[in-house]
């Protein structure tokens, strides 16, 4: 593999990971179960996951009343984006 094919692959990963992670925290928000940290989220988010968190938060309705998840994620994007 090439480094753009891995660059690629990584990117859709983590992607896909963070969408899933949204996905656990709100189930286990419903559950009142242990939670995911929002630390992990952000992270995740950081890590060039910040679409798959994005779509998460508005596809499960998770933690988009969080200022720092409604702000923060889509500065991370374009930060992203810039670079």
């Amino acid at each position: 593999m090439n480094v753009v094919t891995l660059i690629i692959t990584y990117v859709i990963a983590i992607n896909l990971i963070g969408f899933f992670l949204m996905g656990v925290d709100k189930r286990k928000a419903i559950k009142r179960a242990f939670r995911i940290p929002e630390a992990t989220l952000m992270g995740t988010a950081a890590l060039c996951g910040s679409i798959g968190i994005l779509t998460g938060m508005y596809t499960v309705r998770h933690k988009t009343r969080h200022l720092k998840f409604t702000l923060g994620v889509p500065l991370i994007l374009a930060a992203q984006i810039m670079l």
